[in-house]
């Protein structure tokens, strides 16, 4: 499928355009930013795909949705975001959104109704409401919330007329919009047949429809085969790049990297991300920002969906503060910021995105120690040979790289000499024949 030779990029859209953190319902004009920016950037940075965090009719923060069926008045309109969908497929971009299921916002038309008409809505049945109690809100009843929140209502996906309307909501985004996939907010939270009722109604209307599903644990294959879904988020390698980087261990990402490939997720691709809304910026979190280009390489060579998200690539700092607002990891962005860092990882996406064998290659690991990982990928065709040194100091291995036509890549430069091949340091270098 397309997805498998993609490199994805993550967009928060309401942040990155600067939008005010509350819905007043004031339209305003704000999505020339993302259009002009896969335009004049994304287009020639090798992306295949963007991810859009939530664009829907939302009360604050976009997880919070008030109209599934209305773009954002804090964005645009349905038209503008028409306008930003063509654009990315006149570059080859295809579009992913985040579909939020397992809850609205206390905005969301069937809630106000609820609020208004009590016992007497008619579409009480469409949350989890006991009427003999009462809510933080003081509304008269109360009603289940994710997780404790009660911003953030729970939808009763049991019943039949929410189920439709969700999925007539997903058709009018694949009919109106041309989207090309979904990612499943909370997908661990998520029924596995809600989400197979979803892959069975896509599929219906397009096969090659991607669906993504978060999660944020291990061993979660039933959402591959039950809940039918293409990928799933790789929090597992996540934490192991930025941990195994900190502490000099490589040992720490071959480990989950081989539980992935070769006993929990056998023949499935992972979605794979150095950060994204929801933790801090990889340059926020490595101690050693000369690895920075280094984690990059890493994840463009590895296995797996990768994603980029935006500003990342040329360094953007933000931590995440318990209690506060999460704007620190999703700055507003009026224009790329160009320097060393954005430069190389533009020649790796680039680079990942014409070699089949970085692309949905076999992998083989090669060699293994404590601060440097060898490994190769490999197709009919094509051959990579990975070699990763996050130490101080420069390092040689032996390895007898084909005759014939190969050429070099990666962070920093390397030496070949009659089988010897010569690392700088804090540097991964690919040989691609």
């Amino acid at each position: 499928m397309w997805f498998h030779h993609c490199v994805f990029y993550q967009i928060y859209p309401l942040n990155f355009c600067g939008a005010p953190e509350t819905n007043s319902g004031v339209q305003e004009h704000r999505l020339d930013r993302i259009t002009e920016y896969m335009d004049r950037y994304l287009s020639a940075y090798g992306i295949g795909g963007v991810y859009l965090n939530p664009v829907f009719s939302s009360d604050t923060h976009g997880y919070d949705t008030r109209d599934y069926r209305r773009i954002d008045e804090r964005l645009g309109t349905n038209e503008e975001f028409r306008d930003l969908v063509d654009t990315a497929h006149g570059h080859g971009i295809r579009v992913v959104l985040d579909g939020v299921f397992h809850h609205v916002g206390r905005g969301f038309f069937a809630f106000q109704d609820l609020i208004r008409n009590g016992s007497g809505s008619r579409y009480k049945d469409w949350f989890r409401v006991d009427f003999s109690g009462n809510s933080p809100y003081d509304d008269g009843f109360w009603y289940e919330g994710w997780e404790g929140h009660y911003e953030l209502v729970k939808l009763n996906l049991h019943n039949p007329e929410v189920q439709n309307y969700l999925l007539d909501s997903i058709g009018f985004w694949m009919e109106e919009f041309q989207i090309d996939g979904i990612r499943l907010d909370v997908a661990y939270l998520l029924p596995d047949w809600f989400m197979a009722m979803i892959r069975d109604y896509v599929s219906s209307r397009r096969e090659d429809f991607f669906l993504l599903g978060e999660t944020l644990s291990d061993n979660q294959g039933h959402l591959f085969t039950e809940g039918k879904l293409d990928s799933i988020t790789d929090y597992p390698l996540y934490k192991s790049i930025w941990s195994g980087f900190n502490s000099r261990n490589m040992f720490e990402i071959a480990h989950t990297l081989k539980r992935n490939l070769f006993e929990m997720y056998r023949g499935r691709a992972l979605w794979s991300f150095l950060d994204n809304h929801d933790v801090d910026r990889i340059a926020s979190k490595l101690t050693d920002p000369d690895l920075l280009a280094v984690a990059f390489g890493l994840q463009l060579a590895l296995p797996g969906i990768p994603c980029i998200y935006y500003g990342s690539e040329w360094g953007i700092e933000g931590r995440k503060r318990p209690g506060q607002s999460d704007r620190d990891l999703r700055p507003e962005v009026s224009s790329p910021v160009y320097n060393d860092l954005n430069g190389q990882v533009k020649e790796m996406i680039c680079l990942r995105s014409c070699t089949p064998a970085l692309m949905t290659g076999t992998f083989r690991e090669i060699l293994l120690t404590n601060q440097q990982y060898v490994f190769q990928r490999e197709t009919d065709g094509s051959t990579v040979l990975t070699a990763v040194n996050i130490a101080d100091e420069p390092w040689e291995f032996r390895f007898d790289l084909p005759d014939g036509n190969w050429r070099q890549a990666g962070s920093s430069a390397a030496q070949v000499f009659d089988g010897t091949l010569r690392l700088g340091p804090k540097s991964i270098v690919w040989w691609i024949f």
